[in-house]
């Protein structure tokens, strides 16, 4: 059974004992995941399902001549406790193993017991194939008597524990089928800090009576993102009230498996599943009118849009559309996803909070579609603040990340500027490396970096900027052509430009490019030199490490050279020690 520690890391090691006495030599490694995951999902709604089941056979048996399924179902979920999942066979995990002869017909009309909800929920994982193999290999017995060992009752193991004990398969299985870098869930850690900013602005407000809101994640996975962020708000924000606020949770899943897990995790969890959809965010926006509270995501990394080229590139057309600010380049959709976001905000006000890597910040130069986006965003006064993460927080990847929020209801103080927060610093380093996690973002870190973003002032940590400070003019300096006399070459009476002399220089936003071009350029340069205006482009970018250098003051070559010499004595002594000896 899994066990569980303060820092939530579940022993999930009843994987390797079922592969090694059940899947060994028939499913590869990378396949070991595809077995294991929907079958821990089958025997936590196995285990939660015991107490009803007799009941629900009961009514069933006594009304499915009597009504239509679809009038029934109703009532069957009102007797199954209110869930929203129930099972009409004569079967449940334990009893199948009484009759190993017939199993496999047995587990098909057990698993056909499930309602149309469920059902859906397994074929996207595929499981009859999964079933199928087993079977031909005469292992499915097997594999039913290993997972009903596992005790996932409500008792043994609540719905947030069942949820670390799913990350902790996902991990398992991604590591062993070498799964991308970009393709891989969010800490608890990093959704933990994420929603401390996120909501605790919005505290007050959430703690008045019959409060209901909403919060989405547009790429799901497996639901955890948009579990802890409620979570965090019945218990961090409002976990001293009695009648506490009702929070909606939407999210939206590209990935089979994956939208299979968080769709039974919301069944599971009494979420209204139907909440939880199947399809790509971009292509198939299967939220298309509907506006949100919050917004969170850790949309993937580096990962290529290009098969959706033709559908964002038309919809980048239309000034309604979606992608009209810009749309970056094809091998890194990160700023699609933020403008995804950003459309999901409602008029009356919203809060988004993401994770990026650091390529959102400063890719492309002036007049680029990344440009571009950063520009719009930072010009509509939507963004808010940034914080950047330790390196070496996420299991499958190492790269440094920050977290992006985005508001249309900025404070009063923080209007026109945005606050930079440096957090590389606010970590521990794990009991236990994880993949490439090595570090843990503790309760303290999180409460540290909060106050910095709360008390929004200058300080080491935190800079704070207008937001005209992250724009620059580049203007294109061209000068002219001269022929080998050194006279100017003239067409119709214009000056021609010599586009091997031509270049660009890049100045704030509220600088005179006139009095910059005259006092800090053309001394430089050809006297006939000018500024092409027509060519004058906007360039938006983040520095987060021009903005938080530190200048440390080199030894001197005194210091240097005494160092050396006092390690060329030490090596001196010791090797005539041993020649003494």
């Amino acid at each position: 059974m899994a066990q569980y520690s303060n820092t939530h890391r579940p022993n999930v090691s009843f994987v390797w004992n079922i592969t090694d006495v059940v899947l060994r030599d028939t499913f590869k490694k990378s396949e070991i995941g595809d077995v294991i995951l929907p079958f821990v999902v089958l025997r936590r709604m196995d285990c939660i399902l015991e107490p009803y089941n007799e009941k629900v056979r009961q009514q069933f048996e006594q009304f499915k001549e009597k009504i239509s399924l679809e009038k029934l179902d109703p009532l069957l979920r009102k007797t199954a406790g209110g869930l929203k999942f129930y099972n009409t066979s004569n079967f449940t995990l334990l009893t199948l193993l009484d009759d190993a002869k017939n199993i496999s017909v047995n587990f098909t009309n057990y698993m056909a017991g499930f309602n149309s909800e469920v059902q859906k929920i397994f074929e996207c994982f595929q499981f009859d194939k999964v079933v199928a193999r087993l079977n031909r290999n005469g292992l499915l017995y097997k594999m039913i008597s290993a997972i009903t060992e596992l005790n996932f009752t409500l008792e043994e193991v609540d719905n947030h524990d069942m949820g670390y004990v799913f990350e902790e398969l996902i991990r398992i299985a991604n590591d062993q089928s070498n799964e991308q870098a970009g393709e891989h869930f969010t800490p608890r850690d990093v959704i933990r800090l994420m929603s401390a900013i996120l909501f605790t602005p919005d505290a007050e407000e959430l703690r008045q009576p019959n409060v209901i809101r909403t919060l989405y994640d547009p790429t799901c996975g497996t639901g955890g993102m948009v579990n802890v962020g409620k979570r965090y708000i019945l218990e961090d924000i409002c976990g001293d009230m009695e009648m506490k606020p009702s929070i909606e949770t939407y999210g939206q899943e590209l990935n089979e498996q994956s939208f299979a897990i968080a769709k039974s995790e919301a069944l599971v969890s009494g979420e209204n599943a139907d909440n939880i959809r199947l399809g790509n965010s971009f292509t198939e926006d299967r939220f298309a009118t509907k506006r949100f509270n919050y917004i969170m995501a850790n949309p993937p990394y580096g990962v290529t849009w290009k098969k959706d080229q033709d559908f964002i590139i038309e919809e980048s057309q239309n000034p309604d559309g979606r992608f009209y600010a810009g749309t970056p380049r094809t091998s890194d959709g990160q700023l699609l996803f933020v403008q995804h976001m950003l459309s999901k905000m409602r008029s009356e006000g919203s809060r988004v909070g993401v994770v990026t890597n650091g390529s959102p910040l400063f890719s492309g130069g002036a007049g680029s579609g990344e440009s571009n986006i950063r520009q719009w965003i930072i010009e509509n006064d939507w963004l808010e603040c940034i914080v950047a993460l330790p390196k070496e927080l996420f299991y499958n990847t190492g790269i440094a990340t920050y977290l992006w929020f985005f508001t249309n209801k900025k404070s009063a103080q923080r209007k026109g500027k945005v606050q930079l927060i440096n957090a590389v610093d606010f970590c521990k380093p794990c009991s236990k490396s994880l993949g490439n996690k090595r570090y843990d973002i503790l309760e303290e870190h999180v409460q540290k970096i909060l106050r910095i973003y709360l008390d929004f002032e200058e300080n080491e940590y935190s800079k704070i900027f207008d937001n005209k400070d992250f724009g620059q003019y580049e203007l294109t300096i061209e000068q002219p052509l001269r022929d080998e006399k050194g006279e100017l070459v003239l067409k119709r009476g214009q000056k021609l430009a010599d586009s091997s002399k031509r270049d660009t220089e890049k100045i704030s936003l509220d600088t005179n490019w006139k009095e910059y071009f005259q006092g800090e350029v053309l001394p430089h340069i050809d006297p006939e030199s000018w500024v092409e205006i027509g060519k004058t482009r906007k360039l938006y970018e983040i520095n987060f490490t021009k903005y938080f250098y530190k200048f440390s003051v080199p030894e001197s070559s005194n210091i240097i050279a005494e160092r050396i010499q006092d390690r060329e004595n030490k090596v001196a002594a010791m090797i005539k020690a041993i020649f003494e000896d």
